[in-house]
């Protein structure tokens, strides 16, 4: 029976071509945009290289010093870091990187911006980078200042042209950097790895940001196993309690925690922007988005499909009146939407493939890698039929309600 059904429903979509198309295109445009979306948030916070370890990774991304009448709000300076953050029970290893700063460099007379980041040894460590020529620098090359620096693809692409780039100098940010490896280019999206040019902290020009305590660095903790998460998020809590803060009398609260990207995100949803990470909030307002933007499309091809149906009211009476059960006919007219809206899951995901192919490669996100893998996948296939049940339900219901008679006469309810 399944077999007539889905044979009814193609004769049915090819008999009303306008119809068909009105659903389809409400359907793929909508599941579009749900899909790059997905795609684009599983590219922010989803697992991949180089953050290998995520599922054991926990991260000090936020750090704000409020008082009575004034709050700073940024991320965790080095002196934090260094003197707070360190040796916390249950973390093998952590390491401490600035935020990605705009620096200028004229390679044969060209203008080139490029993104550098000054991070620790242990930041080799951490994230699980490939090289493509040499390797990292050291904890060692740290401590001395050693002026030495991994760049990735398109820098030495853009530096050096199609030659190797192992041994050579570079000039970034007023210093001259020797190139120790290229790893491959880490879209913008992904907070902790992501840079143009890597260079050891001990090579910054100043000393003075090794005692902020709020200012523009993070760090990551790898914890020995995921049992140790929450032993690592309630002593970091623990020492912030133990803060020497600058003034006293303007700051008297330090709030932070060790926690995921996503966590970290979701604060800015909180009723207090730093104090409490809303992780759960953050996640029923993307799911709330998701369903009224799904809402819409869902009543109006409720509402043709009702057209469709009511249109067919002497097909139905035919049936009915030869013993067709209402629960024959709304099974039918299930899988006819199902098969349509499914159809319409298809043109999506091929409709949103081409439009990350087109993100990617347009430049707007450098270096995006925006693909659709199989969660994304298993999004689209859920809401396929997440749409041809709902938008079939009700008019499926509408029309299994036509007294023969009456829907012989061509006539609705």
């Amino acid at each position: 029976m399944f077999i007539n059904y889905l044979k009814m429903a193609w004769k049915i979509l090819l008999r009303r071509k306008f119809f068909t198309f009105i659903s389809l295109f409400a359907v793929s445009a909508t599941l579009l945009v749900l899909l790059v979306a997905t795609a684009m948030f599983d590219g922010v916070f989803g697992p991949r290289a180089p953050e290998t370890r995520a599922g054991r990774t926990l991260g000090a991304y936020v750090l704000a010093m409020t008082g009575p009448e004034a709050t700073r709000s940024a991320m965790p300076g080095f002196g934090f870091l260094d003197r707070y953050a360190r040796n916390l029970p249950g973390v093998e290893r952590m390491t401490i990187f600035s935020l990605p700063s705009s620096v200028v460099s004229f390679p044969g007379g060209a203008k080139v911006t490029s993104y550098l980041k000054r991070t620790d040894g242990e930041f080799w460590r951490v994230l699980d980078f490939q090289f493509l020529e040499g390797g990292p620098y050291s904890v060692e090359d740290d401590a001395a200042g050693n002026a030495v620096a991994v760049i990735n693809a398109s820098t030495r692409r853009r530096f050096f042209g199609e030659q190797p780039a192992l041994g050579k100098t570079l000039e970034a940010d007023g210093q001259t950097f020797r190139v120790v490896g290229v790893v491959p280019d880490v879209p913008f999206v992904r907070v902790a790895p992501f840079a143009d040019i890597w260079v050891p902290i001990g090579t910054a020009k100043s000393s003075l940001f090794r005692h902020e305590l709020v200012a523009d660095h993070q760090a990551l903790f790898v914890a020995r196993s995921t049992a140790d998460l929450p032993i690592i998020r309630a002593a970091f809590q623990e020492r912030l309690k133990s803060v020497t803060l600058p003034d006293p009398k303007e700051f008297d609260h330090l709030y932070g925690g060790a926690e995921t990207l996503f966590e970290a995100a979701s604060r800015l949803f909180g009723p207090i922007r730093v104090e409490t990470a809303q992780p759960a909030l953050l996640r029923t307002i993307l799911f709330a988005l998701a369903v009224l933007f799904m809402t819409l499309p869902a009543l109006n091809l409720a509402n043709i499909n009702l057209s469709r149906i009511l249109e067919r009211s002497s097909e139905i009476g035919v049936r009915k009146a030869f013993g067709a059960s209402s629960r024959t006919l709304i099974g039918q007219f299930l899988v006819e939407n199902v098969v349509l809206t499914t159809a319409g899951a298809v043109l999506g995901l091929i409709f949103a493939g081409a439009a990350l192919q087109a993100i990617n490669a347009s430049g707007l996100i450098p270096y995006s890698q925006f693909t659709l893998n199989w969660r994304v996948f298993g999004w689209a296939l859920g809401l396929a039929l997440f749409f041809g049940v709902l938008s079939g339900v009700i008019p499926a219901w509408r029309m299994s309600r036509l007294h023969p008679v009456v829907a012989l006469r061509g006539r609705s309810l």
